[in-house]
Formats: structure tokens, C-alpha cells, sequence
């Protein structure tokens, strides 16, 4: 028992610093002996954890997609019951992550970017990508959008286009006039 805690506390401490490596370096800027310093861990345990590099980026990116999922679903929570409020009310995740560290980017725009299009890494992306579309369709189809699939797309690419905008001009307006776009798409769909 004493070990499996041991093992799990290095794995996160592993995947701690390496998503603060990734995220504000990329996939490609950050090299395994980076995330071994940061994390204070010997070589030999991280890969007891992680087999090479491709299987580290996609445990962050794993993580990283129910964190944010997390995130986007509780921002859209605190408007209320209301779907239509909820699905303009989840750009405050946005805000709340800009707030907390700037626009680094998305992980998964950045991941889909620099990821070769056969690897594990693109292969999470692409289903952190589904996982949201679905989520997004679902609270479309409960807000009563005409075309529930459609607005969940354009939602998803005001979603994407506000983070890469964030990233290249590093101002957290562009998440107001993301969310105000989309309390237009959402009165237009409903």
C-alpha cells in the first residue's frame, strides 16, 4: 500500500510540473530532463510512470481535458438552470483562466499544432475536442436550438478562437466579445 501512495504522489508531482512546462512552453520547448528538475523526481521514476515522452504529453493532455471540461461545465453551472445562460456564462471559465495566468493558448490547439497526426497526443486532442462538442450539443438541445449540433459548433470555435486570440494578443477582452458573440448565436438558434 505504502508503495501504490509513494508511486501516485510522484506521478503527480510528474504530471504537475509537466503540464506548467507544456503550457506555457509547448510540447516541442520542453525536453524530459526539464520536467525531471522540476519535478524533483529521478529519471529512473518518471519512467517507471511514463515509458517515453509521448506517453507523458498525453496523461497532461488527458488531465488537462477533464480539468478544463471541469472548469467549462462549473462556469456554465453558476449562471443558473437555464441552458441558454449557461452556454454564455461557460466563457467565464476563460476569464477565470486568464485571470489566473494569462493566455498561454489552448493545450489542445497547441498540442493539435504541434503533434504529429498519427500520435497519441493528436488522438486526445481530437476527443477532448468530441467530448466538448457533445457536452456543448446536449445544453444546446436543452436551451431548444433549432440546430443543436450547429450552435454547439459555432460555440466550440468561439470557444477555440478566444483562446488562440488570447494567446497571440494576450488581452482577456477578447473572451467578452467571445461570449458576446455567442449570447447572439444562442438568442439567434433559440
Amino acid at each position: 500500500m505504502a508503495t501504490r501512495i509513494r508511486k501516485t504522489k510522484s506521478e503527480e508531482r510528474i504530471l504537475g510540473a509537466a503540464a506548467e512546462l507544456f503550457y506555457a512552453n509547448g510540447l516541442r520547448g520542453v525536453g524530459i530532463d526539464q520536467v525531471i528538475a522540476a519535478s524533483g523526481v529521478a529519471k529512473s521514476t518518471l519512467y517507471v510512470h511514463f515509458r517515453t515522452k509521448e506517453e507523458l504529453v498525453a496523461a497532461y493532455l488527458r488531465r488537462t481535458d477533464d480539468s478544463w471540461t471541469a472548469q467549462l461545465q462549473d462556469a456554465a453551472a453558476r449562471t443558473g438552470d437555464d441552458p441558454r445562460e449557461q452556454l454564455v456564462g461557460l466563457f467565464d471559465a476563460l476569464t477565470d483562466a486568464f485571470d489566473r495566468h494569462g493566455f498561454f493558448g489552448c493545450p489542445f490547439v497547441s498540442a493539435a499544432v504541434e503533434a504529429d497526426l498519427d500520435s497519441e497526443a493528436r488522438a486526445v486532442t481530437v476527443q477532448h475536442t468530441r467530448r466538448r462538442h457533445a457536452w456543448l450539443t446536449e445544453l444546446s438541445e436543452r436551451a431548444g436550438a433549432t440546430a443543436p449540433d450547429a450552435l454547439a459548433r459555432h460555440i466550440g470555435l468561439l470557444i477555440d478562437g478566444a483562446l488562440t486570440s488570447g494567446r497571440l494578443l494576450q488581452d482577456r477582452a477578447v473572451v467578452e466579445e467571445a461570449k458576446s458573440a455567442a449570447r447572439l448565436l444562442v438568442t439567434a438558434h433559440t
